[in-house]
């Protein structure tokens, strides 16, 4: 039987025990694993990691342990491009789009509320959802980590908060989302595009209460939903300012 020590840094830490964050752990394996294997039989999802070091050296996932080797596993870096060195990384993706498992409804609300593509369904299977992924170049959203080891799954990220609006704000801030916000620009229902619409075409839909005040008026161009600028805008507004700037979230 052979050993290895790895040792995993920042947020890759969450998902670890207590007693063993921020430390150096021996693996014992039989047979030559991956390096993937070896990371997901402590529970982190390679979806999480960014840069993987072999005795110092960048190695991809499927590089095979011999045993003796220390791995060094770190997590998404934020300010610095690593993309040069890591091995891991997948290609950038050319657009910011997710997809929810069925907990994550009303985070999907709120990143559609932010014009964040975002597609959920109560009805997706862990298969689905890992397909959609994949095949559409989407971040997995969930707090499933085994849903996160499934080898086809490039973008994937584990929600770490159980409130709603936390999640969004952990979202936000992992992916670096505050400068590609639009809000109000998608359906929160559907996840269509918002669009203006003349207010004498769509007068007879109005609540009579609305009527008075509603000028800017969009539709979606999916389902037909009305959205106009009332008090429950003006929450909203007020939301995504606190999320994507002090943090403080009411």
């Amino acid at each position: 039987m052979a050993n290895v020590t790895i040792r995993f840094y920042g947020e890759l830490n969450d998902f670890l025990p207590h007693t063993q964050r921020q430390l150096p752990l021996s693996r014992s394996f039989i047979g030559r694993p991956t390096v993937k294997e070896v990371i997901e039989s402590l529970e982190v999802p390679h979806t999480e990691v960014d840069l993987v070091l072999v005795n110092g050296v960048s190695a991809d996932f499927a590089r095979q342990m011999q045993g003796g080797e220390t791995i060094s596993v770190y997590p998404v870096f934020k300010s610095l491009d690593i993309s040069p060195v890591s091995l891991v990384r997948p290609k950038p993706l050319k657009e910011i789009r997710f997809v929810l498992d069925v907990h994550l409804g009303k985070l999907a609300s709120y990143l559609r509320m932010a014009g964040f593509d975002s597609l959920y369904s109560t009805e997706a299977s862990d298969e689905q959802l890992a397909e959609i992924s994949s095949t559409q170049d989407r971040i997995l959203l969930t707090f499933d980590r085994v849903l996160l080891k499934r080898k086809i799954l490039m973008y994937g990220y584990c929600v770490r908060s159980r409130q709603p609006r936390e999640q969004f704000m952990e979202v936000v801030r992992h992916f670096g989302l505050e400068k590609l916000i639009r809000p109000f620009t998608r359906c929160m229902i559907c996840n269509g595009i918002l669009e203006p619409v003349p207010r004498e075409e769509v007068l007879d839909r109005l609540p009579e209460k609305v009527k008075s005040f509603a000028e800017e008026i969009t539709v979606c161009r999916s389902c037909g939903r009305l959205y106009w600028k009332g008090t429950h805008y003006e929450r909203m507004a007020d939301f995504i300012k606190k999320a994507t700037s002090t943090g403080q979230l009411k």
